[in-house]
């Protein structure tokens, strides 16, 4: 049996991509020392470390992010949290049993670029392409688990790479032999070569299924200079926070919640969610859904009704052919909505209630392959398809809840 690749949101097309990208936001053109940087710095692929540096110790030698944890003690603990130390997880892994190494490959341009990391993965999957020894010393054999490592933004060629110091020090002198000291750290171009696509990117409706550096570019955090690191790497903490945060999404949202007494005992409840904090959409892509619901429950909390529910977020096809709905909020923009309410008794109470699903696109997706193709899958595919239908589940939260007491005039 033939298995489709429902995965290839990311995936499709990014070595290719990363070379259109540079052109489209200036990485390629000659422009600034930014963009010449930007340019050279995310080849597609990446090329191998090399040899490293003979006077390098073992832990300098190391591309495993503990050794670089064994100084960077808070950014590695910060990274270690993260979602970028998970990018290689059973929701990937488990298309890997099912994709030729060239489509693996373009997956991991962004979910685990390192060449090293590759090589790894390579080898463990007995593909054409993949060393025929094993791995150097400093190579890790967790390396290709890890996700976005430390190496794969700070590396190249054995050579460190970081933002300016902000002491104003120098670079230079520290272990490792220092590092290059790049302004590129803290411009929102250094995220968007994995988080947009080039204009003929994989797209639904002509919408990019990447395109968050975009979507900022056109608001007014571009314009006030507020890059990409100030919301998600604020003070250079090494977290990149997003939709899975609840502290993100209440940052990102001002919600309201009014009852309006009108004629005849009757209310109107209206709920308005603003994006006042985020500088792109909310959500800025197609896998995540916000559920806002107002609901009338009683004085002891019991649910007597739905009122209203509406749904924040771009919903497409499984086989992203086609769109649904898309109802994403824009740096600014509302959704308002409202509902009647006939009188009820005192101690009834109105409540709107935030749902947030980080991956609910994945779930569908992971269930609706798990119903057709779960027969036909080996027991480590089904497993890992399984484990990453749980996890995406998991990560299910309630952002917020707000009342309003019903109370009539006496």
């Amino acid at each position: 049996m033939r298995h489709r690749l429902p995965l290839r949101i990311a995936a499709a097309g990014l070595a290719a991509a990363a070379v259109a990208v540079a052109a489209r936001y200036g990485f390629g053109r000659d422009t600034d020392a930014t963009s010449a940087f930007l340019a050279q710095h995310w080849q597609r692929p990446l090329p191998a470390q090399g040899e490293p540096p003979a006077a390098y110790s073992a832990l300098e030698r190391s591309l495993d992010p503990a050794a670089c944890g064994s100084c960077h003690v808070q950014q590695h603990e910060d990274w270690r949290r993260s979602l970028h130390s998970r990018a290689m997880g059973p929701g990937i892994e488990w298309q890997f049993h099912l994709m030729t190494q060239a489509q693996a490959n373009r997956c991991m341009d962004c979910h685990a670029p390192l060449a090293e990391q590759k090589a790894l993965v390579a080898q463990a999957f007995a593909w054409p392409q993949r060393p025929a020894s094993a791995a150097p010393d400093h190579v890790p054999e967790t390396l290709a688990h890890d996700g976005l490592v430390c190496a794969a933004c700070h590396v190249r060629a054995h050579q460190r790479y970081g933002p300016p110091p902000r002491s104003g020090g120098a670079a230079q002198g520290a272990p490792h032999g220092g590092f290059v000291a790049a302004a590129a750290f803290e411009d929102s171009r250094f995220c968007a070569a994995c988080h947009q696509f080039p204009p003929d990117g994989p797209a639904t409706a002509g919408k990019l299924h990447e395109d968050t550096y975009a979507q900022w570019q056109a608001s007014r955090y571009a314009a006030e200079g507020q890059s990409c690191q100030s919301c998600h790497m604020p003070d250079r903490r090494h977290q990149w926070q997003g939709i899975h945060s609840k502290d993100m999404v209440l940052k990102a949202l001002d919600v309201r919640l009014d009852l309006e007494p009108g004629a005849d005992g009757r209310w109107r409840a209206q709920a308005r969610l603003r994006n006042v904090g985020a500088g792109h959409f909310f959500p800025t892509y197609m896998v995540p859904e916000v559920t806002a619901t107002l609901t009338l429950v009683d004085a002891d909390g019991r649910e007597i009704r739905t009122l209203a529910q509406r749904v924040i977020g771009w919903r497409v096809g499984l086989d992203l052919d086609r769109e649904i709905d898309d109802t994403r909020l824009p740096p600014g923009a509302a959704l308002q909505f409202d509902a009647p309410l006939d009188a009820a008794a005192d101690g009834s109470v109105v409540e709107l209630r935030v749902d947030v699903a980080p991956r609910e696109h994945y779930v569908r997706l992971f269930e609706r392959s798990l119903a057709r193709d779960g027969a036909q899958l080996d027991a480590a595919t089904l497993n890992l398809l399984r484990q990453a239908r749980d996890e995406a589940a998991a990560t299910r939260y309630e952002a917020l809840r707000l009342r309003a007491p019903l109370r009539r005039e006496r």
